[in-house]
């Protein structure tokens, strides 16, 4: 077990990618290390204090590397769940940090992990909380899961409609194909300094760190809250409209390449597009409002792009990239088929997305809540 098998976002451990020792069971350092159910580990280097639970999904014999700290409890004293639980949550992540030894290399001896105190409430309590907290990880592990088995649909959908390999029923016409830079025209962009931004400005400014940041592919920018440009500033770009498509310029991620965005409405005060975008506005007779936001999913479009951005160490997408690809594209009637299944996908992980947030801040404020003694479990006591 190594650090990189510890999570900072749960106490449960990673063991998607184990590493495989040889040792002999009966040497000293092996049974010093070899892990057993209820061990809490504690990193002790590098990035200090993530915390990790044994159970029983560990495969046994499991030993830890010098990296780690065990730490084994008294069952009679202490339920291990609730303890690293607590030891995970915010209190006693500051004292981590304020135990840390400060020199070349960031770490922690095993006597300042051995002196960290807890106060703990009776063991039947502990127990009720760890169950309680167990329980709404769960919750969010199970989101997490449908979550990950959604994108797999979704990606698997994108593959084969936006490909063709699979037709939806009522449409058999020939794809035909399309030379995007004769049905594109671009809309001048603005790059603005900090200065020239304004918080109580009515005019909205989309930039190209709001492309890549997001995991979404339409902006409703009439709803959604934005940076703000000085009004007085929007006569230097175009003002983008409904079916716009907006491409950020670059990226050292391949996988960023062809990132873009469609807008699917505006307020009435308007948005301008931003420093290290590319706005372009297609011909709805071409490509219909909606299918846009995935030409970046085309394998076709993103392997045209990559191929005229390769050997740089910047991923360049340009305008006279965009306009030199090529696609077979279906006709009107169908892209807004496609289109309508996959923002259905879309808006179905989104739907999850929001559940999962839910669920991860019930579970902090669970934590804060029963870990520092501001609400107590009541437990019945033992006949």
């Amino acid at each position: 077990m190594r650090i990189t098998n510890l999570r900072r976002t749960s106490t449960r451990l990673d063991l998607d990618s184990p590493r495989y020792v040889q040792v002999d069971p009966d040497d000293a350092e092996a049974r010093r290390t070899r892990l057993r159910p209820g061990d809490i580990l504690v990193s002790i280097t590098a990035d200090i204090g993530i915390i990790g639970l044994v159970d029983e999904t560990v495969p046994d014999p499991a030993y830890i590397n010098q990296h780690i700290a065990r730490v084994r409890l008294d069952p009679k004293l202490a339920d291990s769940r609730f303890i690293s639980y607590f030891l995970a949550s915010w209190a006693p992540q500051r004292r981590f940090v304020g135990a840390t030894d400060q020199g070349a290399k960031a770490g922690m001896n095993l006597t300042a992990v051995a002196n960290l105190a807890a106060s703990v409430p009776p063991l039947a309590e502990q127990v009720a909380i760890a169950d309680a907290l167990d329980t709404a990880v769960a919750q969010i592990e199970a989101l997490e899961r449908l979550i990950a088995k959604k994108r797999n649909i979704k990606q698997g959908l994108m593959q084969q409609l936006l490909t063709g390999q699979t037709r939806l029923p009522g449409f058999d016409a020939r794809w035909r194909e399309a030379l995007l830079g004769e049905h594109v025209s671009y809309i001048r962009t603005v790059a603005l300094s900090r200065d020239q931004l304004d918080q109580e400005s009515p005019l909205r400014y989309l930039h190209y760190g709001d492309i890549h940041t997001r995991s979404d592919v339409h902006l409703n920018a009439a709803a959604e809250s934005m940076p703000r440009a000085r009004a007085g500033l929007a006569g230097r770009a175009g003002r983008l409209l409904p079916g716009d498509l907006v491409f950020a310029d670059a990226s050292e991620d391949p996988a960023g390449v062809g990132k873009s965005l469609e807008i699917s409405a505006v307020p009435p005060e308007g948005v301008v597009p931003g420093l290290h975008t590319i706005a372009a506005r297609f011909d709805k007779r071409v490509l219909a409002d909606g299918f846009k936001a995935y030409l970046q999913f085309i394998p076709a479009f993103r392997e045209s792009l990559l191929r005229l951005a390769a050997g740089t160490k910047v991923l360049a997408t340009t305008r006279s990239y965009i306009s030199s690809i090529r696609l077979l594209v279906p006709d009107i009637e169908e892209q807004r088929a496609i289109a309508a299944i996959l923002a259905d996908a879309d808006a179905e992980v989104t739907a999850l997305e929001r559940r999962l947030k839910s669920a991860r801040s019930i579970k902090t404020g669970m934590m804060q809540e029963l870990l520092t003694n501001r609400t107590r479990l009541r437990v019945e006591a033992a006949s």
